[in-house]
């Protein structure tokens, strides 16, 4: 309640500070592995067919996948990755994996993380660049729950981390250009840069080279100075740019958001 009030009190960005500073405190990758394990035991049941996600909390779904599997509390559940590093953690870890060509019925459940949630569960993802697998995996999914720490849950997305596009090397230049004039975009303080280095590190430059994504092509990351004020019609707007083969908005997908807090796991509600 306490937490709550805070919230309503302050600014947006200050109580992002606030429960960066609270998560701080405790330790941040056991409150991820414990978001993960949560997920897959309340939501993975023997014989279903899961999406496993990409990201530093989504791999500890997958390790809990396997840890039941070779205990036998799980069987007969057969893994989908949504990137080339999930596909190998599976494998070293001996999960039964297929692909969504070899399926023909729905994903039962996926499970992933996100860069920002908002209160009606849009999502921002594709800090990690692998946000087109994800999509094409978790939009054939019954059930796709979000595995979040405190500091991704927002007022709004945009300014808290920045949204990645993925686009076709050939006309890069302009792509950027038509992307971040869109009207979804106006009075947003919208600005596009080229991400650089390792596709799957983020907006943060860490090589000189551009970054190129498990499926060959290059991601620009928007940033914003104000929130978007309608993530779906962003999210159309940005699918009707010639070039722009996938946007790391998540609209109308989520069905779950766990959110790891400091003192444990619980579900967000939606509003």
């Amino acid at each position: 309640v306490r937490m709550a009030a805070v919230r309503l009190a302050l600014p947006a960005r200050r109580c992002s500070r606030l429960a960066a500073q609270a998560m701080a405190a405790v330790d941040l990758e056991a409150l991820k592995k414990q978001t993960g394990y949560r997920a897959v035991d309340d939501f993975v049941k023997s014989g279903m067919i899961v999406g496993l996600g990409t990201g530093s909390t989504a791999k500890y779904a997958v390790d809990r996948v396997a840890e039941k599997l070779k205990s036998g509390e799980l069987k007969d559940v057969v893994g989908i990755p949504t990137s080339e590093r999930t596909k190998q953690q599976a494998e070293e870890l001996g999960v039964p994996l297929t692909t969504l060509n070899d399926i023909t019925s729905q994903v039962d459940v996926a499970i992933d993380g996100a860069d920002a949630v908002d209160p009606g569960f849009n999502l921002v993802k594709g800090g990690g660049g692998a946000h087109l697998r994800e999509k094409l995996v978790e939009a054939f999914a019954k059930q796709f729950v979000v595995i979040v720490d405190q500091t991704k849950v927002q007022e709004g997305l945009g300014p808290s981390f920045p949204l990645p596009v993925e686009i076709v090397p050939f006309g890069s230049e302009h792509i950027m250009r038509q992307v971040a004039q869109l009207p979804a975009f106006k009075d947003t303080g919208c600005r596009a840069q080229l991400r650089k280095g390792s596709a799957s590190t983020g907006s943060k430059e860490d090589g000189p080279e551009v970054a190129v994504t498990d499926n060959g092509n290059y991601i620009v990351d928007l940033f914003f100075e104000k929130k978007i004020p309608d993530p779906g019609a962003a999210a159309q707007q940005l699918q009707g740019v010639v070039g722009v083969v996938e946007h790391g908005l998540f609209c109308g997908m989520a069905t779950d958001v766990l959110v790891a807090y400091p003192d444990g796991v619980r579900p967000l509600k939606r509003v």
